[in-house]
């Protein structure tokens, strides 16, 4: 039997009422703390017990070979023989294998191909508390598989974290699923609160605070003096591996430093997971966290930061943000420390902050791309994803963002639902994106040319440093990097195979490539550095972009984001970049450019040709009126010409929205206009709303109707400075109302002296008759106007024009007021009548004649 080996670990008492769960329910929930033995062991148990191989699921490829590697050592076999593994390019198995461990993603596609999975009795998804894309996919999919195909099929999640409840239901359907746990016989481990000694930058989108970085290699040196045993050090990336690395090369005489990731080549990653005989220091990314065992570790150094992809949906661009670990990841972290034996782990931050960190790592359906997962979840026949076992639902703007991205790709109809090409785009294994520069680039550019450039997108790490893409795949070419170069082209034959048969290698293919040039000598096809362009345009056309000014490193891309290339870029001075690789850091004005091909911009046409539009245009521009033909690729104008004659219901309404965008002040608003809209605001304010409302929000809302028949002929801003306003305004009134303006609302007033004065309607509240006082001689009451409803307001004026005195009450004023006005003025002013009863005085406009 398999599971007789002999090794005795903590999950081993766990597995007959395991075993009993699966055989009585046929699925079930196993919850073993870090380092118990459920990734080795379990499979084994399960493989006794089934008829059919046994798949075991898990998120990382280094994860899924150590496993299978381990599982056949205790056999005593080679990998390939009982114990197997598949992962993207490669795959060790024969026809003896029962059980093989596959990464998630590898699963789906299986999923898909073979709903029944037919062969296998068992489908174990190991740590599935990691909420990887694939993983939530791979639980959904299995699940609906089971209930609909095989009820037979035994189905297992796999978990360190005790939170299982809606896992077990997700498995169970009607009924939860069985949850056994095993106890946890690890070594204590003794947590060691190690901050850095001064603040150090919170981290983000930008590079690893490097005085944190001192901290954590110090730390080590610490652990070194004061423990025994290998030291395991987590780090969030490879950048801050070889950072540290570079920190601490004066201990390689004395300990074995060494590097542990995903971008690793297996054979390196091997020898970080055997044991040595030496002492070593292991420098890790969170591949480290789970299901791997790496021999000798009685110490952990935890820098506290953990690397997460976060999607900007607005601008299609991505980038990997270092944040905090959380709490969950940290007990992780630290049971590598307890695997063999009693440990230690040093935190590099407070117990204080210890508590304030996130209690789970956020899933990654809330944060990533979904493109892939969207065409998955069409693939499966389930669009948006209702009904399916998924832990947790795609955020609805992230999944409408991802199913335009897949009909702009031709994958799915408008309804949704995929389409054969989206089918042939999801058997290539990656990202619809490159999957459509595949297929479409291969009759362009070659199928092996297509598929070496796809490759190098697809395993972005393997381009080295600079931002030259051409440059780097010249340099995988030639094998340099004789590893980055094992893996690029593991993935150029993988990516090679995928394409449908019908695919041939025709024009630009490197069968025939002249070496010096990097053309195919034979059919005179595109350069490399066009060639690579047109493909990576192909998979982002929203990231062509154009040199702001010539000669410069500053870019727009199709999609409207500004992007810069790094100092001293040898891509600068480029007229146009197809941007392979971009980030753009929360708040920062444009993106950074991290990977480009230079291209022409007949190649940018070609491939941005989705997003190449010829259109005619007549708009506001902020100063007047444009009419033009443009054709633009996404944000960018190519070409520009005039319209000799454009629709005039085009100009009317972009001279409207000018109107509205700047301003009535773009009319001319002579005093009789400005006086006809004082009157009008003044009739609203006195008799009520059946008057129309003249503010300025009010009139440019119903600019339609009062400039119509102007905006109709106008074709230019300086037509609109034409038009006599005071004649439009008056459109805004009623037949009935019209009529009774100037009777409501006189424009002029007649005065005692016989003299027509002009009503100042500046304020609709109180409008204002000024007038020289001798003119209102014989005026008992002020007059009143608006049907008798409002009293004007007299401004009384010296014989010099002056005001003397300001009344609505003119009764009161000659009572009381004139009297003093009287007595103070007609000294200086001798000429002018002051009568003692101005009431009964005769009114004017005159002097009193001088006397001989």
């Amino acid at each position: 039997m398999l599971s007789d080996v002999p090794l005795d670990l903590p999950v081993r008492p766990a597995l007959p009422a395991l075993v009993a769960a699966l055989r009585s329910t046929g699925t079930g929930v196993l919850v073993a703390p870090p380092g118990t033995g459920k990734t080795t062991l379990v499979p084994l148990a399960v493989a006794d017990e089934v008829s059919g191989r046994v798949l075991v699921a898990q998120p990382r490829r280094v994860a899924a070979r150590a496993a299978a590697n381990r599982m056949a050592t205790l056999l005593g076999e080679r990998v390939g023989e009982r114990i197997g593994y598949a992962v993207r390019g490669e795959r060790r198995t024969g026809p003896r294998t029962r059980v093989e461990v596959v990464t998630t993603g590898l699963l789906v596609r299986r999923l898909h191909r073979d709903p029944e999975l037919a062969g296998t009795g068992a489908v174990l998804l190991d740590e599935i508390h990691e909420r990887q894309l694939d993983a939530d996919l791979a639980l959904a999919f299995a699940v609906e598989a089971r209930a609909a195909l095989r009820p037979d099929l035994w189905l297992l999640g796999m978990s360190a974290t005790p939170d299982t409840d809606r896992v077990a239901a997700l498995l169970g359907g009607d009924a939860p699923a069985p949850v056994v746990r095993a106890s946890s016989a690890l070594h204590p481990v003794t947590r060691i609160w190690a901050p850095p000694p001064r603040p150090v930058a919170p981290p983000g989108a930008g590079r690893v605070d490097p005085a944190l970085l001192d901290h954590v290699a110090a730390t080590v040196r610490r652990a070194l003096r004061e423990r025994d045993g290998d030291v395991l050090v987590f780090l969030p990336g490879v950048g801050e591996i070889a950072a540290v690395a570079g920190r601490l090369a004066d201990l390689r005489t004395e300990v074995e430093v060494r590097s542990l990731h995903g971008r690793q080549r297996a054979a390196d990653q091997d020898a970080a997971l055997r044991p040595s005989p030496g002492r070593r220091v292991v420098l890790a990314t969170a591949v480290a966290e789970s299901s791997l065992t790496v021999p000798g570790v009685r110490v952990v150094v935890d820098a506290g930061l953990a690397r997460v992809a976060r999607t900007d949906l607005a601008r299609g661009l991505g980038a990997l943000v270092t944040v905090p670990v959380s709490r969950a990841a940290a007990t992780q972290r630290a049971g590598r420390a307890g695997r063999e034996a009693p440990g230690h782990v040093y935190r590099c931050w407070s117990a204080a902050t210890h508590e304030r960190l996130a209690a789970q790592p956020e899933p990654e359906i809330a944060t990533a791309d979904l493109t892939g997962f969207a065409l998955d979840l069409a693939a499966w026949g389930a669009p948006d994803g209702r009904g399916l076992a998924l832990p947790d639902p795609p955020p609805p703007a992230a999944l409408t963002v991802a199913r335009d991205t897949l009909t702009t790709l031709g994958a799915l109809d408008r309804d949704g639902r995929i389409t054969d090409r989206g089918r042939t785009i999801a058997t290539t294994g990656a990202h619809p994106r490159l999957a459509r520069a595949l297929l479409d680039g291969a009759a362009r550019v070659g199928a092996d040319r297509a598929a070496e450039i796809v490759a190098l997108l697809a395993e972005e790490t393997v381009a080295g440093p600079g931002d030259d893409l051409t440059a780097a795949w010249r340099r995988l070419r030639g094998g340099a990097d004789a590893a980055a170069s094992a893996r690029w082209r593991a993935e150029v034959r993988r990516l090679r195979a995928a394409l449908p048969a019908t695919v041939q290698p025709g024009p630009g293919s490197t069968a025939g490539m002249d070496a010096a040039s990097g053309t195919d000598a034979a059919c005179g096809g595109l350069p490399d550095d066009l060639a690579a362009g047109l493909v990576v345009g192909l998979a982002y056309p929203e990231r062509l972009a154009r040199a702001r000014r010539p000669g410069g490193s500053a870019y727009l891309m199709t999609g409207g984001t500004a992007a810069e290339l790094a100092p001293g870029s040898a891509l600068a001075g480029s007229a146009w970049l197809a941007v392979a690789v971009a980030d753009r850091s929360p708040g920062a004005p444009s993106a950074r450019i991290r990977l480009a091909a230079p291209v022409d911009e007949a190649t940018a046409r070609e491939a941005g040709g989705p997003v190449l539009a010829t259109a005619r245009e007549v708009a506001w521009s902020g100063t007047d009126v444009v009419a033009r033909e443009v054709v633009r690729l996404g944000a960018l104008d190519l070409v520009e010409r005039p319209l000799a004659r454009p629709d005039p219901q085009e100009v009317a309404a972009a001279l409207l929205d000018g109107l509205r965008r700047t301003g009535l002040d773009l009319l001319t608003w002579t005093p009789a206009a400005r006086a006809l809209r004082e009157r009008l605001a003044f009739c609203r304010a006195a008799l009520g709303d059946e008057w129309p409302d003249v503010d300025d929000g009010a009139l440019l809302g119903a600019a339609p109707v009062w400039l119509g028949p102007e905006l109709a002929t106008a074709r230019r801003r300086a037509d609109l400075a034409r038009v006599d306003v005071a004649a439009a305004l008056r459109r805004l009134l009623p037949w009935a109302l019209a009529g009774r303006l100037d009777e409501l609302a006189p424009e002029r007033i007649t005065v005692p002296s016989g003299s027509r004065i002009r009503v100042d309607y500046t304020d609709p509240a109180a409008p204002v008759l000024a007038v020289k006082l001798q003119e209102t001689f014989g005026w008992r009451q002020a007059p009143r106007i608006a049907d008798g409803r409002v009293p004007v307001l007299l401004h009384l004026l010296s014989p010099a024009g002056r005001p003397v005195a300001v009344t609505g009450d003119l009764a009161s004023f000659w009572r009381s007021g004139y009297p003093q006005v009287r007595a103070e003025l007609r000294g200086r002013y001798p000429r002018h009548p002051w009568p003692d009863d101005p009431t009964a005085a005769e009114p004017t406009r005159r002097t009193t004649p001088r006397r001989r």
